[in-house]
């Protein structure tokens, strides 16, 4: 028993019969030693005991996340599909290999660890989901590793900033190099893509899905940014799509005469507030990922993604000899220069590009 702070404060030890007499006597000594140098031995126990998990910084960073105060890309709060993925890595990886352990004992070398048991897929599982027979498949893997030990970077850093530790274990930790797509269409490839399409127009169920492809071929435009196109968002007169819920943020696209002339025409059969709604038009068209896969199955084009789509729009741009710049405002990709933070309006120059690609 002793004094500290002007409050009176009592450590214990341990148990008798683990602890003998004499070893008592000496730990008592030890600890008498440390409160005079100023230590408080109760409190630190007290502290230690409290000290938060990693299960639950992460419901503490996920409740932050969720009420908007996580902030991502550009200094906006992250979007439903990010939280969705944010959610299922700490779920499924980080929960599992790390929940348990306190959040100031984490080493770098307990998270290269984890990350070496998520590439080797110690934390593959199948769980079912809400959907009627629907089922998630986490498989782990390099790339899965590295996205999740930086979401933990970013959970860790969020700790510092709270002042629960006071430096991120993370920092400096070799992840493999994400998958970087370097994959393109080949002029060879565009012509099996176009058969592909034509041979997939004549099931009435693929239509839609073929529409779709298509026009994401012809603007680059992200998946959900295509799938998810609202009429109010398809300015035909200005040739340029006013997507308001990009990855990016607000996002204005020139697009080709090809482009203009399908919507228009398909303006005027529209039905509710989707260019691609699903049945009853209340939604967006949902089976695109289903029809995707049969679309490419069994053919030379079944690595692709439309993603590659994507790459290919910008490289057939950077073919025709359009400057950088160019290509970042065709793709709606964040400017790279303090220059082109100035550029608001939409030139021709900017839609004959999109136009010739």
């Amino acid at each position: 028993q002793y004094r500290s702070a002007g409050r009176s404060r009592r450590f214990t030890i341990g148990l008798h019969g683990v602890w003998t007499p004499e070893r008592a006597r000496q730990e008592a000594k030890a600890q008498l030693g440390r409160i005079a140098q100023g230590d408080d031995p109760a409190e630190e126990r007290l502290l230690d005991r409290k000290a938060l998990t990693v299960k639950e910084l992460c419901d503490l960073y996920l409740a932050d996340l969720q009420a908007g105060l996580i902030l991502g890309k550009g200094g906006r709060p992250k979007k439903p599909g990010t939280i969705a993925s944010d959610l299922g890595r700490i779920h499924r990886h980080i929960v599992p290999l790390l929940g348990s352990r306190r959040v100031r004992d984490l080493t770098k070398a307990d998270i290269t660890r984890a990350m070496k048991d998520i590439m080797a897929g110690k934390t593959r599982v199948t769980v079912m989901t809400k959907n009627l027979r629907g089922k998630s498949i986490v498989r782990g893997g390099a790339g899965t590793a590295t996205r999740t030990i930086g979401l933990l970077g970013g959970i860790l850093t969020y700790a510092v900033e709270a002042g629960v530790i006071e430096t991120n274990p993370a920092h400096g930790v070799r992840r493999p190099k994400d998958n970087v797509r370097a994959r393109r269409l080949s002029e060879a490839e565009y012509r099996v893509l176009g058969d592909l399409l034509k041979t997939a127009s004549r099931n009435e169920n693929y239509r839609m899905s073929v529409e779709i492809i298509r026009q994401i071929a012809l603007t680059g435009c992200r998946r959900m940014e295509m799938v998810t196109l609202r009429w109010a968002e398809a300015d035909t007169e200005s040739s340029c799509l006013r997507l308001t819920d990009s990855k990016e943020g607000s996002s204005v696209r020139p697009i080709g005469l090809p482009v203009v002339e399908y919507l228009e025409k398909r303006r005027k059969e529209a039905v509710g507030d989707y260019v691609f709604p699903g049945r009853g038009g209340e939604n967006a068209f949902g089976s695109f990922p289903n029809h995707w896969r049969k679309i490419f199955a069994a053919s030379s084009l079944a690595d692709v993604t439309p993603h590659i789509l994507r790459h290919s729009f910008a490289s057939v741009a950077n073919d025709l000899g359009f400057t950088e710049v160019t290509i970042a405002a065709l793709v709606g990709h964040a400017k790279g220069s303090v220059t082109s933070n100035y550029i608001h309006t939409l030139d021709t120059a900017l839609i004959m590009a999109a136009d010739t690609i």
